[in-house]
């Protein structure tokens, strides 16, 4: 798991057919953007709980999504490093 920060949304119109009706985040983890599948609704701003890996696909809702990032959890109160 690793904590990062959402930045933005990401719109994307055009997309494959598995990704179809899943909110996307640009979240910041360390200096690096990075995309993830947003399972629980945050908006910019938020400290959230990201998965990758398998975990990340049947957050997303099942196993064979195509995600190697999903938001999991949004943390209630966390301090910047």
């Amino acid at each position: 798991m690793k904590i990062c920060q959402v930045e933005k949304p990401l719109v994307a119109t055009n997309r494959i057919p598995g990704l179809e009706h899943r909110h996307l985040q640009v979240v910041r983890d360390g200096r690096s953007s990075l995309v993830a599948v947003d399972a629980v609704g945050c908006t910019p701003g938020d400290w959230v709980i990201c998965v990758g890996s398998s975990a990340a696909r049947e957050a997303a809702g099942h196993k064979d999504y195509p995600s190697d990032l999903t938001i999991v959890g949004i943390i209630d109160h966390w301090e910047a490093q």
